[in-house]
């Protein structure tokens, strides 16, 4: 069910390719790339006062994604990416190198946009569909299943909302010592 699952949504994006999405899609998913774009959105909001706690909850996620995606999940996994399964599909973007499950770009867009949603519904909005897009375009470039960027959107979700509660709990005791 699940392989099917992965096969008929893979299989609309790649009915679905054409000139402009790839442009398109090659830059989203270009500044996803260890979390490039999420990371410097992470440091600009930590350069001011106003949005410091929003930017430490951000670069708080993207650490969590990192050590419970790239460094726990994908090795304990193991699992091998749709393109290196089906080598016959043309690849419109370079063969990672890297195992499939999580989806690393899903995972870290999802925990720094969570992270920005629980801190700023309107600014979160955007981040979360900039992140499900950021999703789309991995399905797009048949680098991930479905079932990768699911679970990406899911722990980012989590971790991301774990990282503004500690954040949160942080900039309490800042706040308390500040005070005294």
């Amino acid at each position: 069910m699940v392989a099917w699952f992965d096969s008929v949504i893979l299989n609309w994006f790649q009915s679905i390719q054409n000139e402009f999405l790839t442009v398109l899609f090659k830059a989203i998913t270009f500044l996803g790339e260890g979390g490039l774009i999420w990371i410097a959105l992470g440091l600009c909001l930590v350069a001011y006062k106003k949005t410091r706690w929003i930017g430490i909850s951000v670069l708080l996620a993207l650490l969590f994604s990192l050590l419970v995606g790239n460094v726990t999940l994908k090795p304990l996994v193991a699992r091998p990416r749709p393109c290196w399964r089906n080598p016959l599909v043309n690849l419109l973007i370079q063969n990672p190198k890297d195992y499939s499950f999580p989806s690393g770009h899903s995972l870290s867009s999802f925990a720094a946009a969570m992270a920005i949603f629980m801190n700023h519904r309107k600014m979160g909005v955007a981040a979360l569909l900039f992140a499900f897009i950021m999703g789309c375009t991995r399905l797009y470039f048949y680098v991930h299943y479905p079932t990768d960027v699911l679970a990406g959107m899911l722990f980012g979700l989590i971790l991301g909302f774990l990282a503004y509660w500690i954040a949160t709990k942080g900039r309490k005791k800042w706040e308390e010592r500040s005070c005294a």
